[in-house]
């Protein structure tokens, strides 16, 4: 399911309550001087701040600036986990947006804000299914169910390739996550494309990716492609009943992982 959203200004909440099993996801969207009180009771949160600057307090301790990117695809976010019964307000400096995703906890936890030099970048891929994977909040951080990253596909290029699927506990061969995608495109009026499906065929989408687009995985393997000429962004959100990540990829294209280290080489040599 793909939702396609145009932003306001304030709190908008893209994935309500009970809408899936594990995750809530909004963005708050503010202008300078704009504040937004987030209290995340029986949740845990993790806040990434897409864009602009913000004046952070968590329970009421100055955490100082945070933010700064021009666009979500200059450098590594200043982001935030914050686990259940934290209040966490932001005073926005200047146009601000600031993604937050939710879920239920099990365990408690303490406030981490992660730098952007904390942010683990990975080069994923080769040639047209190369791209850049950013871990916000990964094994690293202490929290309960929540994993959180970003992704960049070059212009043309797949990601979430060879296709993977999570939708089934069966370790040590796959892990059983939901998963909620936040697009951003540039240019912001071009377009992606995302495949949604599955093996035995009962889903078969191929849905329109545009600014602001949000894609529910809750099972399938979900594939990404930027239109050339244009760089597709998302912000990706994984929770389920453990964060331990076994992706299980499609046996028709497993093939392609095993290549990837020979064409890394050939690449190097040309």
């Amino acid at each position: 399911m793909i939702k396609q959203v145009s932003l306001q200004y304030g709190y908008n909440s893209l994935v309500e309550p009970g809408e899936m099993q594990y995750i809530e996801f909004g963005v708050f969207k503010g202008k300078k001087g704009d504040t937004y009180t987030c209290n995340t009771g029986d949740r845990e949160a993790v806040l990434v701040f897409l864009t602009g600057r913000c004046h952070l307090w968590v329970n009421g301790e100055d955490y100082s600036v945070v933010g700064g990117r021009r666009s979500v695809f200059d450098g590594n976010a200043w982001s935030l986990y914050a686990p259940n019964e934290t209040q966490v307000k932001i005073e926005v400096l200047d146009e601000a947006e600031v993604a937050i995703s939710k879920t239920h906890v099990a365990a408690d936890a303490l406030p981490k804000l992660i730098k952007p030099e904390e942010v683990n970048v990975r080069d994923v891929g080769v040639w047209n299914w190369r791209r850049d994977v950013k871990d916000i909040v990964d094994k690293r951080i202490p929290a309960s169910r929540l994993v959180v990253g970003e992704t960049i596909n070059p212009p043309g290029n797949w990601s979430s390739w060879p296709p993977h699927k999570h939708d089934v506990h069966n370790p040590p061969y796959e892990s059983k996550q939901e998963e909620v995608y936040f697009f951003k495109v540039q240019p912001a009026n071009s377009f992606g494309v995302a495949r949604l499906y599955t093996a035995e065929g009962d889903v078969d989408e191929v849905l329109p990716i545009r600014e602001n687009s949000v894609l529910l995985i809750r099972r399938g393997y979900h594939p990404i492609a930027a239109a050339p000429g244009t760089r597709v962004y998302y912000l990706w959100t994984l929770a389920g009943e453990s964060r331990d990540l076994i992706p299980n990829d499609a046996p028709d294209y497993r093939w392609m992982k095993d290549t990837e280290a020979v064409m890394r080489e050939w690449q190097r040599n040309l």
